[in-house]
């Protein structure tokens, strides 16, 4: 800093004395010599310059979100109306003849995207019969036959036309961004949880050959740590059987792929080969 400073003082000083010589050099040879008159000329009319364009103000419009049909909790009716055009099995509007709807459905994603039981929103939906079982030399096996509680509900889940339900679900969407919101997710969008949920669902694998269970207090753990390894909205879709499994997850994939999603970002279908001791 001390260097720049004093380079600035003879700068200056320099300049200065520049500034003398030209005064005296114009003193003695223009000052004392007879002046020959100035031409005047007509004066040199300034043009103004144009004003530099305005830049264009752009306003912003602002996203308002699409408002729904009905009121939420009057939805039901629309929702039944909307079920005629996604299948023509008689069961699922017998289904429907529960109340909040769009709520139950909003819920059961919810928790299937966190891998979490959706058991608590689908109740209506549980069979009759219970897990029954096999043994074969002292070993505890899930009864095949058991698979076969779930077929009406697989059969129902495959009826339905995925380029039809999705047209329905983006009609409704805004009474199930409502109904998410209600879950506490103020900021979140509810087709990315419908998107995760089905992920979770494709991520079960079709297993080959009967699993092999340990009786606990009130139920069966699987022996394969893999298989009991996975989530509890896994399991229930691993319980259903492969042939079931297949029905819905080759459903859930037509329907992925009709909300726009790649199949490059879905699961792959992968079949598991148990290896029993």
């Amino acid at each position: 800093m001390g260097n720049d400073r004093k380079g600035g003082r003879v700068g200056v000083i320099i300049l200065a004395a520049i500034g003398i010589g030209l005064g005296i050099y114009y003193y003695f040879f223009y000052a004392q010599a007879p002046r020959e008159p100035i031409p005047v000329g007509k004066p040199e009319v300034k043009v103004p310059l144009p004003p530099p364009p305005e830049k264009a103000v752009v306003v912003e419009e602002k996203k308002v979100p699409p408002q729904p049909l009905v009121k939420l909790s009057e939805s039901d009716g629309l929702v039944r109306e909307r079920a005629k055009d996604v299948s023509t099995h008689s069961k699922l509007l017998a289904w429907l003849k529960i109340k909040n709807i769009i709520r139950r459905v909003t819920a059961t994603v919810d928790s299937i995207a966190e891998g979490s039981s959706p058991r608590a929103h689908l109740g209506f939906l549980a069979p009759k019969q219970g897990l029954t079982v096999k043994k074969v030399e002292k070993k505890i096996f899930v009864n095949p036959r058991s698979y076969q509680r779930y077929n009406l509900v697989a059969d129902v889940f495959q009826s339905l036309n995925a380029e039809a339900t999705i047209r329905a679900y983006k009609e409704l969407k805004p009474l199930f961004q409502e109904a998410y919101r209600e879950q506490g997710y103020p900021d979140r969008d509810f087709q990315d949880a419908l998107i995760r949920a089905i992920k979770e669902l494709l991520r079960v694998p079709v297993v080959d050959g009967d699993i092999p269970v340990e009786e606990i207090v009130l139920s069966y753990v699987m022996l394969d740590e893999k298989l009991e390894g996975l989530s509890d909205a896994q399991k229930h879709l691993l319980r259903m059987g492969p042939v079931n499994t297949r029905k819905i997850q080759g459903k859930l994939r037509e329907m992925a792929l009709a909300l726009g999603v790649s199949e490059n970002e879905l699961p792959k279908s992968r079949v598991y080969s148990l290896k029993v001791k």
